[in-house]
């Protein structure tokens, strides 16, 4: 089967490889309808992130199963499927305290830029459609298996609600999918950060109010002109970097919550200032399998359209184009067709 493997930074190659086979009792195997490229992707792309060999690479997955072990029982061969970048058994008490991404038998997804991929702990980690969907919610349902779930982790953990200012630092696919989590969570303000023409049209179609074009301490300044003087009730952080980190912390009201879910490189926090801030912080993984039956029911009854965030389609064997176009930031987020 053909499948993307990173050779190098900037070395996407689409090869012919093996295909999996069932190994474990609790595996599935899923022939791929769609994947993509994730912003986290970039960072072993880019070489900020080490390589050890060529990689295979994609975590976020639509497709129907073909193949199951002999433990499996609630998927089937046939069923059309969605699945979380981080595998969860579903029934350790981790799982069943509503963090299926910090699993003790967790497994995070490798290979989906592929036409097959093996799927562990599959009884956990899938969740089935209620029938085959039509071509074009699958981008939809694509976006479910990470960067919505993210983007809604991000919102959760910040406690966007009714009555709240929610503030939304990085403008990915992520941070705009955190915006839309916002608006259906009934955030009464929605401030999305965010410097590009094409990524402002596209929050403010999801839900934002406000757009803030300033970064950093200029930033910051203008979330408490526009709140105040206070801070947003929530922030979401959606970056993974220093600078964008002290942003949400620092746009934050005292009393209030950030949702960081960007892959944190190079992060560190000041223990004072964390001290004074008094903010509250959670995030990490998200646990997008608690989400998604939820997330799914809202696609196939069509009220909500994340797949927007999709503003690249290219087959799997162009997926070096794929990689270098959001590398490049000419793409929000990258489709492949499979």
């Amino acid at each position: 089967m053909r499948a993307a493997v990173l050779h190098a930074p900037g070395d996407v190659r689409v090869e012919e490889i093996t295909g999996p086979e069932i190994t474990a009792p609790t595996d599935a195997i899923i022939r791929l309808s769609a994947a993509c490229v994730c912003g986290s992707d970039l960072w072993p792309y880019r070489g900020i992130e080490a390589l050890d060999g060529p990689a295979r690479m994609g975590h976020e997955y639509v497709g129907v199963v073909e193949e199951v072990g002999s433990e499996v029982k609630n998927v089937k061969p046939g069923q059309f499927v969605v699945g979380s970048f981080a595998t969860s058994c579903g029934i350790c008490e981790i799982c069943r305290s509503g963090w299926p991404s910090s699993c003790v038998n967790r497994v995070f997804q490798s290979g989906t830029q592929a036409e097959r991929a093996l799927i562990a702990n599959a009884d956990g980690t899938l969740v089935p459609t209620p029938g085959m969907p039509d071509a074009d919610l699958i981008p939809h349902l694509l976006a479910a298996s990470d960067v919505l779930g993210t983007g809604w982790f991000g919102a959760v953990a910040a406690e966007a609600g009714p009555g709240k200012t929610v503030a939304v630092v990085g403008d990915g696919a992520v941070g705009l999918l955190a915006v839309m989590a916002a608006k259906q969570l009934g955030a009464e303000r929605i401030i999305a950060m965010s410097r590009h023409e094409s990524r402002q049209k596209l929050a403010l179609e999801f839900g934002a109010t406000d757009i803030v074009t300033e970064r950093g301490d200029e930033g910051v300044a203008r979330i408490k002109e526009l709140t105040g003087g206070l801070g947003a009730h929530s922030v979401v952080e959606a970056v993974g970097t220093q600078e964008s980190m002290q942003q949400a912390i620092r746009s934050t009201r005292p009393g209030g919550h950030v949702g960081f879910v960007g892959v944190s490189h190079d992060v560190a926090l000041d223990g004072q200032e964390l001290f004074f801030s008094q903010v509250h912080l959670v995030g990490g993984p998200a646990p997008v399998r608690q989400y998604l039956p939820e997330l799914i029911d809202l696609i196939w009854q069509r009220k909500i359209s994340p797949g927007k965030v999709f503003d690249l389609s290219v087959p799997l064997d162009e997926a070096a184009k794929a990689y270098k176009a959001m590398d490049e930031r000419r793409a929000i987020k990258a489709l492949l067709t499979v």
